[in-house]
């Protein structure tokens, strides 16, 4: 017999005894409450398995210990699963077989969405393409379910991927698969920012309106039936949503057919702005500060805020934080750990190689944010990497901030192959192993390259979440054309904007260029 083949065998026994061991009861030290009433159902089960295979039950395992050594059992509770669905995925865990061969295609993205939550990564990128692969039709009839389901968040880029492919192809089929009315304004908006999005901008403009008409019952679905009230009530719908769409992408025709109907939908500082820009070839914005505000409105962050990139873009220019900025950055996400994975191998694949990044870490059980600035490129070496410009941060709240500056430029980064986007000899160290995730309890920040500490504690601590961004210094001579393309989001994001210590500001625009 060849070895691969005999080894094959001794795991599958393996595999078997491990689901004997489940199926027969024995030693279980852990019961396990699924579903909700009156669908509910208790599992047994064995508490060194599930810590070993899942992070999410090793978390919920954690902070659920036993009381008392009186109790012969732990209990927990995972309401947000169906029984039948954790069956599944219970006998996966143990065996490392998934069995979806008899199971309908929706329960598939049911065991999709419950592996996600638990932490099986491993089966979040098969299970996607099975989907995709494996029943088309379905997928089409039911497109409404795969479209919630794939921008519910961020962890299914293929199903994503899936969802706008379908739509670019087809916008006007498709578009009528999916019940507007249930679709969030988030999701909407999601759609309309993605990358691959590839529809023209008045039939993106024409789903708006319907959907901003699907989502007021009370609204006529013909304009010419409007009431100024009805209006109204469409202008506070879609707020937000035509902040992100590129008018001045549209003809003067469509503009005309199709926008200037709906005029009072539109903000009036933006619907002055679109009339000179149809109506004068010449016309183009001259106010820095909208500029400013476009260029830091821009980017896209679960952590930190138009204030922090504000402070950040300041450190980088090595100016004081009452200086005004003196260039402006753009902030393009990279990697978000809930979407891309907690390992250093998640990592590595997508930064190595990446210069001028900025890294932002949520400590989870805080309110504490800590990152830093490398300058030069990450890599996969057992070395470090010199700059004499990279710099670490913390964020304590809103208010308190610690800034760290590099002293030991020859220990500025940290190349470990087993570390996230790590500073100095050990100053912001975010350690995962070839296996472990950074959400263990194994980072930590001790002062030894740079100038300060950035945490009050030296215990260690896990990561909830975390981000990289690759910035770029905004190239007016390049860039001011692509903007004033965009203009027609300024005025939305310009009354958007909150931040009141540069109200006074004065820039001039035609200086810079």
């Amino acid at each position: 017999m060849p070895f691969f083949e005999f080894f094959s065998n001794l795991s599958s026994l393996l595999s078997q005894s491990l689901l004997n061991t489940l199926d027969n009861d024995e030693y279980y030290d852990i019961a396990i409450e699924v579903g909700n009433d009156p669908d509910v159902k208790i599992f047994r089960a064995h508490m060194v398995i599930l810590s070993c295979r899942s992070p999410y039950l090793r978390r919920i395992l954690l902070a659920n210990k036993r009381k008392s050594e009186d109790e012969n059992l732990t209990h927990i509770k995972l309401p947000n699963i169906l029984p039948e669905i954790f069956e599944i995925i219970l006998r996966y865990i143990y065996g490392g077989k998934l069995a979806l061969e008899n199971n309908d295609t929706s329960n598939v993205i049911k065991v999709l969405i419950a592996v996600n939550e638990l932490g099986l990564q491993e089966l979040v990128p098969l299970l996607q393409s099975f989907l995709i692969n494996s029943n088309v039709n379905w997928m089409e009839q039911n497109f409404n379910l795969v479209f919630k389901t794939s921008f519910e968040n961020d962890s299914f880029p293929e199903l994503q991927k899936y969802c706008v492919k379908l739509l670019s192809k087809n916008p006007d089929k498709t578009f009528k698969l999916l019940n507007l009315s249930s679709i969030s304004e988030k999701y909407l908006i999601s759609l309309i920012r993605h990358e691959n999005f590839k529809i023209s901008v008045v039939k993106i403009w024409k789903h708006i309106i319907k959907w901003g008409i699907s989502r007021n019952s009370e609204i006529p679905s013909d304009i010419t039936k409007f009431s100024k009230e009805d209006f109204n009530v469409l202008k506070d719908t879609l707020k937000d949503c035509v902040s992100f769409i590129k008018f001045t992408n549209l003809s003067p025709k469509e503009f005309l057919d199709n926008v200037l109907p709906y005029r009072e939908v539109l903000p009036e500082e933006l619907y002055i702005d679109l009339l000179k820009y149809f109506l004068n070839n010449d016309y183009k914005p001259t106010d820095f500060k909208r500029i400013k505000r476009y260029c830091l409105n821009n980017f896209d962050s679960k952590i930190i805020t138009i204030k922090h990139i504000e402070l950040i873009s300041k450190w980088i220019d090595k100016l004081e934080i009452t200086d005004r900025m003196k260039n402006l950055y753009e902030f393009n996400l990279i990697l978000r750990g809930s979407r891309d994975g907690f390992t250093s191998e998640n990592f590595h694949e997508i930064c190595d190689n990446k210069f001028r990044t900025i890294t932002v870490i949520k400590v989870k059980d805080s309110k504490e944010i800590l990152g830093g600035y490398n300058p030069i490129e990450w890599k996969t070496e057992f070395c470090f990497g010199h700059s004499k410009d990279s710099f670490i941060f913390s964020f304590i709240n809103k208010d308190d901030y610690i800034l760290s500056r590099v002293q030991n430029e020859k220990q500025a980064i940290n190349y470990y192959s087993r570390y996230g986007p790590s500073f100095g000899n050990g100053d912001l160290v975010i350690y995962g192993g070839y296996e472990h995730s950074f959400e263990n309890y194994a980072n930590y920040c001790k002062k030894l390259s740079y100038e300060k500490q950035i945490r009050q504690s030296a215990d260690k601590f896990s990561i909830e979440d975390y981000e990289v961004f690759q910035i770029k210094k905004f190239s007016f001579n390049d860039n001011i054309h692509e903007i004033i393309s965009d203009y027609s989001t300024l005025p939305t994001i310009t009354r958007s904007y909150n931040s009141d210590d540069d109200d006074d500001e004065e820039w001039d625009l035609e200086k810079l260029i």
